[in-house]
């Protein structure tokens, strides 16, 4: 009987096991390589950022204002991921990317592709206030060893029009319900430009759940995820965010990791870190 009772349990915890899909997220606007940063040129940050993100073995991570030579790096050094994702200017290699980089060895790339944030989402170009053309890339993974499936999205908002925050918001939740039609479990990361009380946060909080207020999540570091490369501003507000899609997963992990090197960031914005459990 004993023996029976232990066979039970060891099936049950097995089957628990089977049944949970985890998952680390990382949201990183990595500055685009700029000759006038001086000491913060690409050139001194790209080895930290590429160990940094080899020690956090995230399955996933976004990149923001990533230009095309900077993607090129990442991917060349970086042996364990693969991409998805296009220049904004002409949907090739010009312009910033908000690219996407998973584990080879975890997922299957099920579909991919990029819109535009602006009222022909389907080609390069911008709107409404924008003062750069803007964009989210997207791509539905599959996990190989469980058949699972998640989209994830990441973008970046503009910098300067207020209503193409607010409407680069709706459109990303349209696309998003338009796009998952079997409401699988969603991961919508980025530099938003905007605080936790404007509007377009709020927006999309209706609808999804931020990460960083989930129940019960363990965090670590502090709430900015801004620095400008100083040291004394940086807690310069909380700008990048990862979202989840409601009742899909459970957040055990949260953090902003603000590390100095050599009393230099690694960028001008701070990595957001997640990890989750899939419901």
């Amino acid at each position: 009987m004993l023996q029976l009772l232990f066979t039970v349990f060891f099936l049950m915890i097995t089957l628990e096991s089977a049944q949970t899909q985890t998952m680390k997220c990382l949201s990183y606007n990595i500055r685009f390589d700029n000759p006038k940063d001086g000491e913060n040129r690409w050139d001194n940050r790209k080895e930290n950022m590429r160990a940094q993100i080899r020690f956090l073995e995230p399955d996933v991570f976004g990149v923001q204002e990533a230009l095309a030579h900077q993607v090129k790096y990442l991917d060349e050094n970086l042996e364990a991921y693969t991409f998805v994702g296009v220049g904004r200017d002409d949907g090739q290699e010009s312009g910033e990317y908000s690219a996407l980089f998973y584990k080879k060895t975890i997922f299957n790339l099920l579909q991919s592709g990029t819109f535009w944030l602006s009222e022909s989402p389907e080609v390069p170009s911008k709107a409404w206030d924008a003062a750069l053309p803007r964009i989210c890339t997207y791509a539905l993974l599959e996990y190989k060893n469980s058949g699972k499936q998640c989209w994830v999205f990441n973008t970046h908002f503009d910098h300067v029009g207020v209503q193409a925050r607010l409407n680069s918001a709706k459109l990303i939740l349209q696309q998003i319900q338009a796009f998952n039609k079997n409401k699988q479990p969603v991961v919508l990361m980025g530099d938003f430009n905007a605080r936790p009380k404007d509007a377009p946060i709020q927006a999309i909080k209706e609808e999804m759940l931020d990460s960083q207020a989930a129940e019960g999540v363990l965090k670590f570091g502090q709430e900015g995820t801004f620095n400008g490369f100083q040291i004394d501003h940086s807690s310069d507000g909380r700008i990048d965010y990862i979202f989840l899609s409601q009742g899909s997963f459970k957040v055990k992990k949260y953090a902003v990791l603000s590390e100095l090197i050599r009393q230099r960031f690694i960028s001008d914005h701070f990595p957001v870190f997640v990890e989750l459990e899939m419901n």
